[in-house]
Parts: C-alpha cells; sequence; structure tokens
C-alpha cells in the first residue's frame, strides 16, 4: 500500500485530506458499547479504481453497503498514535454501486483506550478518551473526493456491548444498530498519518477440535491442539436471550482440568447472546486471545453446533524449514514459528494471552535474526524500530516496551519504564539485522541518531566504561540483566550473572556494533568515536570481571558465553576462560544456565571455544532447564520460563509464567547459521553473499534447511554415513557463495574437486550460483 506523499511531510497528501477525525456521540466511553458512525452518498457511476482511505482512533470494521471492507483484522494496528497513525487503503469498487450509497466504520476501544499493562485494572485511556473515525472515498487514490468523514455523519450504538484488548468481547445479537446521535468533529493533527507500513493482521487457515469433554461442572472444554494468537469462531442456535460465555487457557493442570491463572487479571473472554433467530454464527471483531483451549458455559436454551480456533498473525507465510532425524528439534522449531505467529500481532509481543501483551525491546532483539529466517520480517520489525524512536526519553533512554503506554500516562513514581542495557539495544540490533537480512541501510541511517543517544545514555549511568545498574525499578539505568536466568534444581545457589557485568557486556556491544554502523553508512568521525568507546569498554571489562586466573567474576554461563562470543576475553585468559566456561556446563549437569540475553549466545560460544560436542549435547539433552523439556511436556509454543511445568507436572507460581514467549526459540538462529550452515555475510548484505559453514550433528543425520532469502531461496541439507558426509547446498541466482569447513572435516571435495586450500584451520571455497555438493569426513566425539 502506498499513499500519496510530499516532500514537506512524507505522510501527508499533496492536496491535504478533506476528510475531519469524527467521534460518534453514541460513544460512552472506554468499556462501555462499541459505536459506529455511518453516511449515505450518491454516485452518478463507478469506474473501477474508487479507493477508501480509512483509519481510526480504537480499532476499526468498515463496510459499504453492509458487504466488509477488506479482510484485514485489528486495524489500524497498535502505533504511538499521537505520533503515528496508520492509515489504510482499499479498492472497494466492488462494493459501490450507482445511486445511493451507504458507508458505515464500526469502532471498538483497542489498544488505543483498551486498559493495558498490569498496574491495578490497567491503564485505560492511553492516548485519549475518545475514538473516532477518519475516512475518505476518492474516485481514484489520487482522484477527486466522493465522500469523507465530517460533521453531517450519524453514529449509533454497535451488538458489540463491551472489548477490550484483555478482557474479550460481549456481543449481543438481539441489538438493532440505529444511527441515533450525531457526531463531533474533534481536534486532529494529520500530520502523524502514516502509509500502511507492514503486513496487516490477518486470519490463517482455522484449527479443528482434536477433542472436547464436559468437566464436572458440565461446562464442554475444547482442545484444538495448538497454542495461538486469535480467536474462537462457532455456529450455534439458541433462545433470544439465551448466553455462551467462552474461557481461554493455554493449558491443563496436571489433573487434566482448565486452567489460566496465568492470565492474572486479563479476563480474556468471550460472551454471546442469542437472536433466536436459527444458526447464528460469530467470530469476536476487536480483540483476540492467547489460547489452546476453550471452555463454554451456555445459559438457557442454547448449543453449538461448530466450533473451531482461528490463529491471526502479521507473518501467515513461512519462509524458511528446518527437519531433522530428531522429532523433538522439529517440533521445537514447528514450536517457534508459532510463538513467532502469535506474537507478531503488528507488534512483537512477549506474550499474547495475560494482562501484558507488550511490545518487549529485549525479547524482539534477542529473536529478530530468527525472526528474519522463519518469516518475512522486514517490514514489520522497521515499524517496531519507529515506534521505538517516538518512545526513547530525552536523554536517551530506549523504553522496556514499545510502544509504551507509561511515555503518556506515567505512575505515580513517575517512572518511565526505560533504559536497561539488553533491552534498550534493540535500537542498533534490530537496524543491522535489518540491514544483513534484507540489505536496508536505510533503516541504519533512520535510526542512527537514536543509537548514538542510546549508547550515550548507558555511558552515562555510571559516567564510564563499567556500568553499574541501580536495583530499584524505574530508576535511572535500572536493567533486567540476565533475565530469567534458571537457578537448575540445586538445593545450593547457582552462580547467576550480575547487573553490572551484563551491562557493560552490552555497551561494548552496542558500541562495536554503532561503530561497524557508522562506517556502513559513511560517518568516519562516528565509527572511530565508538571505536575507540568499544575499546575502552573492553579494556575495563577486562580489569573488572576477570580474575588473574581468567575466571570471570560471576563464574556463570552467560558470563563466558557473551564474552567469548564478543571476544572480551583477553588471549592470555582465553585457555582458562574455556576451562571455566565449560566448568559451568559440568555444574549444571550438561544443561542450559542462561536467561534471555544469555540464551542466544550459548551454543555459537562453545562452538568458538572448540566444544561443537557440548553444545549438541546441551541443546539435545531432555530435561529441565532445555529446549527440549519443553517439547516432551507437551509445548505446542515457546515458553517463558524454562519450568513453566516441571517433571511432576505441577504449574510454576502463575503470577508470571506465559506459555507462548519466543524469546528462548532464538536457538533456531542457531539451527540455520550453525547445524544448517547458512548465515548472510554483512560485507555483502541481505544474502548477496552466502557463508555456508556446517556444524554436522551425527545424531541429527539427514537435516534439511531452506530459507526464502532477500536474494532468492538459500537450501542446505546434510547426511552423515558412518564418518563420511554429503552436503548439498544451494547459493541463489545472482548471489554468490563461501563454503567454510571446520578443521574437523577432512578428505574433502566439492563438486568432485579435492578442496586443499587451508586459512586459518578451516577449508575455504568462494562458491557460484547454484547447487553444489561437498563430501568430507569427520571426527566427532560422542
Amino acid at each position: 500500500m502506498t499513499l500519496p506523499r510530499s516532500a514537506a511531510n512524507p505522510f501527508a497528501r499533496p492536496d491535504g485530506w478533506a476528510a475531519r477525525m469524527i467521534h460518534p456521540l453514541s460513544d460512552q466511553g472506554v468499556g462501555w458499547p462499541g459505536s459506529f458512525v455511518s453516511t449515505t452518498f450518491e454516485l452518478d457511476d463507478v469506474r473501477g479504481s474508487e479507493t477508501l482511505f480509512v483509519t481510526a482512533w480504537g480499532l476499526y470494521r468498515a463496510s459499504i453497503n453492509g458487504r466488509r471492507v477488506g479482510a484485514e483484522v485489528l486495524s489500524p494496528g497498535w502505533t504511538n498514535y499521537d505520533a503515528r497513525l496508520a492509515i489504510q487503503e482499499y479498492a472497494v469498487s466492488d462494493l459501490l454501486r450507482p445511486g445511493p450509497n451507504v458507508i458505515e466504520i464500526s469502532l471498538a476501544d483497542g489498544w488505543f483506550r483498551s486498559p493495558l499493562m498490569w498496574t491495578g485494572n490497567g491503564l485505560a485511556n492511553i492516548w485519549g478518551e475518545k475514538i473516532g473515525a477518519f475516512a475518505e472515498l476518492r474516485r481514484a487514490p489520487e482522484g477527486p473526493v466522493l465522500v469523507a468523514t465530517d460533521g453531517t455523519w450519524k453514529s449509533g450504538e454497535t451488538a458489540v456491548r463491551k472489548s477490550g484488548i484483555y478482557f474479550g468481547e460481549t456481543y449481543d445479537a438481539r441489538v438493532q444498530q440505529a444511527a441515533s446521535h450525531g457526531v463531533e468533529v474533534v481536534g486532529f493533527d494529520q500530520r502523524v498519518l502514516v502509509a500502511q507500513e507492514c503486513a496487516p493482521v490477518q486470519e490463517l487457515p482455522a484449527l479443528q477440535t482434536i477433542r472436547s469433554w464436559q468437566d464436572a461442572e458440565g461446562r464442554t472444554v475444547y482442545d484444538f491442539g495448538q497454542n495461538i494468537g486469535g480467536y474462537i469462531a462457532f455456529v450455534g442456535h439458541g433462545d433470544a436471550g439465551a448466553k455462551v460465555l467462552f474461557e481461554h487457557a493455554e493449558i491443563l493442570d496436571k489433573h487434566g482440568n482448565f486452567y489460566n491463572v496465568n492470565f492474572r487479571s486479563a479476563e480474556a473472554v468471550v460472551e454471546y447472546t442469542f437472536a433466536g433467530q436459527g444458526a447464528e454464527t460469530y467470530r469476536p471483531t476487536f480483540t483476540f486471545q492467547g489460547f489452546r483451549y476453550a471452555r463454554a458455559t451456555i445459559s438457557g436454551n442454547a448449543a453449538i453446533d461448530a466450533i473451531e480456533a482461528v490463529p491471526i498473525t502479521s507473518v501467515p507465510n513461512p519462509t524458511a524449514s528446518f527437519s531433522s532425524a530428531n522429532s523433538l528439534v522439529d517440533r521445537l522449531v514447528q514450536n517457534t514459528i508459532w510463538s513467532q505467529r502469535g506474537n507478531f500481532i503488528d507488534i512483537p509481543t512477549d506474550c499474547p494471552q495475560r494482562d501484558e501483551r507488550l511490545g518487549w525491546t529485549g525479547d524482539a532483539q534477542v529473536f529478530a535474526p530468527t525472526a528474519c529466517y522463519l518469516a518475512e520480517s522486514h517490514a514489520f520489525l522497521a515499524k517496531f524500530v519507529r515506534e521505538m524512536m517516538v518512545d526513547q526519553d530525552a536523554d536517551g533512554a530506549i523504553a522496556h516496551v514499545s510502544p509504551n503506554p507509561l511515555r503518556l500516562k506515567r505512575p505515580p513514581d513517575g517512572s518511565t519504564f526505560s533504559g536497561s542495557t539488553g533491552w534498550g539495544d534493540a535500537i542498533s540490533v534490530i537496524p543491522w539485522t535489518l540491514f544483513t537480512h534484507y540489505g536496508d541501510r536505510a533503516i541504519l541511517e533512520e535510526a542512527f541518531s537514536a543509537m548514538k543517544r542510546w549508547n550515550d545514555y548507558v555511558w552515562g549511568i555510571s559516567d564510564g566504561p563499567v556500568v553499574r545498574p541501580p536495583s530499584g525499578w524505574g530508576v535511572k539505568g535500572f536493567s533486567f540483566g540476565d533475565w530469567l536466568q534458571p537457578q537448575n534444581d540445586h538445593l545450593k545457589a547457582v552462580p547467576t550473572m550480575g547487573d553490572d557485568a551484563a551491562a557493560t557486556i552490552y555497551l561494548y556491544i552496542s558500541s562495536a556494533q554503532i561503530a561497524r554502523i557508522a562506517e556502513t553508512i559513511g560517518r568516519p568521525d562516528d565509527a572511530k568515536h565508538f571505536a575507540t568507546r568499544a575499546e575502552a569498554v573492553k579494556a575495563a571489562f577486562a580489569d573488572e570481571f576477570i580474575t588473574p586466573a581468567g575466571r570471570l567474576l560471576y563464574d556463570d554461563q552467560s558470563s563466558y558465553a557473551l564474552a567469548i562470543l564478543h571476544d572480551l576475553i583477553p588471549a592470555q585468559h582465553l585457555d582458562a576462560a574455556k576451562k571455566w566456561f565449560k566448568a559451568t556446563i559440568t555444574r549444571a549437569r550438561g544443561r542450559i544456565g542462561t536467561g534471555f540475553i544469555g540464551t542466544p549466545a550459548l551454543l555459537p560460544a562453545l562452538v568458538k571455544i572448540g566444544e561443537p560436542e557440548l553444545a549438541a549435547s546441551v541443546f539435545l539433552q531432555e530435561e529441565v532447564p532445555g529446549w527440549l523439556a519443553q517439547v516432551k511436556r507437551g509445548a505446542t509454543t515457546i515458553w517463558e520460563r524454562w519450568d513453566g511445568i516441571k517433571a511432576d507436572g505441577s504449574i510454576f507460581e502463575p503470577t508470571m509464567n506465559s506459555y507462548n514467549h519466543y524469546a528462548y526459540g532464538a536457538v533456531c538462529q542457531w539451527l540455520f547459521e550453525a547445524v544448517a550452515g547458512f548465515r548472510p555475510d554483512a560485507d555483502a548484505p541481505g544474502f548477496q553473499r552466502v557463508v555456508f559453514e556446517p556444524l554436522v550433528i551425527p545424531s541429527l543425520s539427514p537435516v534439511s534447511a531452506h530459507h526464502d532469502s532477500a536474494a532468492g531461496k538459500v537450501a542446505a541439507n546434510w547426511a552423515i554415513d558412518g564418518d563420511s558426509v554429503t552436503y548439498t547446498f544451494t547459493v541463489p541466482e545472482h548471489s554468490e557463495g563461501e563454503l567454510v569447513l571446520s578443521d574437523r572435516y577432512f578428505e574433502i571435495s566439492v563438486d568432485g574437486e579435492p578442496l586443499a586450500t587451508i586459512e586459518g584451520g578451516k577449508a575455504r571455497r568462494q562458491i557460484a550460483p547454484g547447487t553444489h555438493t561437498a563430501k568430507f569426513r569427520i571426527h566427532w566425539q560422542a
């Protein structure tokens, strides 16, 4: 969708907008029945180019002559509405007719004014107290205006009696809509309008129930077999006034009972009142839930005839596949895909079920590379970067979540909910990811000033290269550290990463990354400045956090993984640090010991120190904490906590326990880049050059993977027979490839020719476009 743009304001029409933002006078405020606005207009003819532009404060659903406009849901999506409001464009000629026509726009609270966050009953009316519609029908996208929202439109209540992002939706089919009120033209700065930036939220194919049963109270529980972000759709019949109430849940408890205590204050209900007119069909319009199970309670004489679950997402089409001989690993990849779908709903949220569903920056930055493999995420994540830029504080702090409800509606203590390292670093990590995956140089330039201000902010927390975050929430520089770093199941304490080490490491990552970005976009002075800063942080880290024996101060998996992966260990300490790192794995009995920021670094760091067998062992072990433990316990999405369901089937304390949280799915990046063995080269971004460097794990053979990259299809597969490996890989037509093979591989040939070139202990060869086959033997210690 492309809106006309002017040089002065790239998101405004050159001739201005005839439309005005109108508020329905039928509206009684947040939590009350929804409203619609409508008007009747005449057309002499329909020429086939008629175009409707529409947006809203709140959520909208438009129709012309009783027929729905568009197929997307939850429009106009979620932005910082005071600064950026997306406007959608629809070709509507097929809905129009010569003579009188009626346009109607239904409105609801949506993210605009629904209670959000988890403070008490949530913060309502964050971006405004009045919902509104803004629409303009033109003869063609650039043609004359046929009708536009103005003070002559009418309004009335809809059959949606209440809706909310966390609440759900109640609908009374007996209500007959009538335009009983007028509208109010309200002040609106049209300069905040932006074109639709990414794919709109849309429905995926519906899921059928895999089983259903009645509980002890006679309520029917439906199991759809997959945890999703979406809603139920049903067909039923009943007497006028009979009701059905649907509740939602992600899991059952250890006794098989419906369980949604972890939703906290999010009611997540759908209630439908029958009109008593035969078969009635319904699905919510202005809300969504995170669920696998739905429980129906019927009041009065009614019955459900059919029911299904409808997933929704902004990333409907997978762009990658991965398969192996291990069904648990394959299911883990599918779980990650489903977690991305259910949380990429206009904004990359942490979870779709409880009273949160916020755009956490830390989750997004660790997952961004995986996201770009699994689904086309370019425009989606670029939009998120722009929301972060709006939310950035004057002092440079990046918000923990974006859009940030606390930017406009601060709590009594005045905290802004911003400034954590590892979270705020999304402002450079995500643009760099978009550059490497899609070749997007423009997003680097667009966000560069925000990156610099963020880095300066972090440096200023302690006025120097070692960052010492305070402990209090909302205090300048507070850090989440390595969030949810597990304690395993030991009776005595296990070392965990200190906030100061986590913050200092991320200051180094940020400084080095911004230096490279500055060099990429042609800013040599900035490149020199941030490279110098990175070296200062690196030296300070060694002085502060590395003992003379090469042991890191906190002696935990995350500290070693991040420090080793980012080359923060001085050469004289590296051998000792490797031993201490391996000791942390032994101490954890071969299990994972990392949280949100440490987890993506763990396996790559083990491979980097020459321990691929140990990396494989940690990845493939099936006990808590570990990736495959979740799968064994029936997970169909990624969990927030490693121990969300314990070995005995009991549920972890519910105040913070989501079963659809994509962060730990970041391991899929390692599956593609290491196990399958392909990755983009930042020196030729957008997969113009593809590096193929497979890590052959014999127990996974055969492995097959592909990615529909910005440059075309990249594919790789390998199989092992004894100690002989056949690796087949595809370079896109207009790209180039580089094959890099470990010194553990020998007797190498590529397309039948021996490979003898050795650099740095690895065999390398430049590869032309097309499909190629390498054969080699392998040393592997099981």
